[in-house]
């Protein structure tokens, strides 16, 4: 997760504030991987101007992933760092591999039969994951460790992994460590994501129960008109001006937002956005789904309808917050 050019940020911890030992050597002389041939060229339509590298970054950015601290001990130090590259290698027997940048120090504490600890992360640790990658905040509580199998693990992590590494392998700038586990355990919760260089959180797309009461909607179908529309017939688009808004009486819409996950609102429920009563831009666009049936209020029968029915204002004002948090 560094940047294309910068050497990997890591962390060193004494586990009993004695001196770092030094490490042993790193991989097996009998790696069966030859290494490869430096590539001469690659092609990457649109990319002129650009650093190879950094193009090529941006772009393998675009594979979304978890987030994992990689954890060894050596002695009385615990080292580690944040990465993205982990994958199951296999069930049976239960293998795992990580990818660590040869620069790392990681990879001279890193051999035949010693552990590594992999600590997936939750979507609420994403300032661990900036620690370990040597962004801490100043201020920001300290990490907190226990050890398994003597390999230290994150404590409060989504999941946790520990494996003896079996095998590694040169690969380019990295190394690939192939371990063997020996320990796995998982809580329920949301992992935290990493996607096109940020942080990311998983989204719930699936349809979801009205958020209004049965006794606002007489009030929005009266001072409203319905709508028909076509699959894939547009209600609105990102970035013309706010008017309507709606409440969906058959079928479903679905609402894109850039950078976001899709969204899906079936009957019953309300879409819109609080600039339709000031006039800015649209910020997502909603497309039918299906046929579509709604009904289409204009900013001004709302605020007639507000001012006659007050309580309306409150829970129009808690389910748009609600669509707030969920994108949040």
């Amino acid at each position: 997760m560094s940047e294309a050019g910068e050497s990997p940020q890591e962390f060193d911890l004494p586990l009993a504030k004695l001196a770092v030992a030094s490490a042993p050597a790193g991989f097996d002389d009998e790696s069966p991987f030859d290494q490869p041939e430096p590539q001469a060229t690659l092609e990457m339509p649109g990319g002129e101007g650009e650093d190879l590298a950094t193009a090529l970054r941006r772009t393998l950015g675009m594979f979304a992933t978890g987030v994992t601290v990689i954890t060894t001990s050596h002695g009385e130090q615990l080292h580690g760092m944040t990465a993205n590259a982990f994958m199951s290698a296999s069930l049976n027997p239960p293998l795992v591999l990580i990818s660590v940048d040869r620069r790392a120090r990681m990879c001279d504490m890193l051999h035949q039969g010693s552990r590594y600890g992999v600590s997936i992360l939750a979507e609420e640790q994403s300032s661990l994951s900036d620690h370990f990658a040597g962004r801490a905040e100043e201020g920001a509580p300290e990490p907190v460790f226990e050890m398994v199998n003597e390999t230290p693990l994150v404590e409060g992590a989504l999941a946790h992994f520990v494996a003896v590494v079996d095998r590694s392998y040169y690969a380019g700038d990295h190394s690939l460590f192939l371990g063997r586990l020996e320990y796995a355990r998982h809580r329920e919760g949301t992992p935290l994501l990493y996607h096109g260089g940020r942080y990311e959180r998983l989204h719930d797309t699936t349809g979801e129960p009205s958020p209004l009461s049965d006794d606002l909607v007489p009030a929005l179908l009266a001072a409203g008109e319905e709508r028909r529309y076509a699959d894939g017939e547009e209600v609105f688009a990102v970035g013309e001006e706010a008017g309507d808004l709606y409440l969906v009486l058959d079928g479903a819409v679905r609402l894109s937002h850039p950078g976001r996950p899709e969204r899906r609102l079936e009957a019953g429920s309300f879409f819109g956005e609080v600039g339709a009563l000031t006039g800015e831009p649209r910020s997502a666009t909603a497309t039918a789904e299906g046929e579509l049936s709604c009904v289409a209020i204009a900013p001004g029968a709302l605020r007639e309808t507000i001012a006659a029915q007050p309580d309306i204002a409150w829970e129009l004002l808690g389910s748009l917050a609600g669509r707030v948090r969920r994108a949040l």
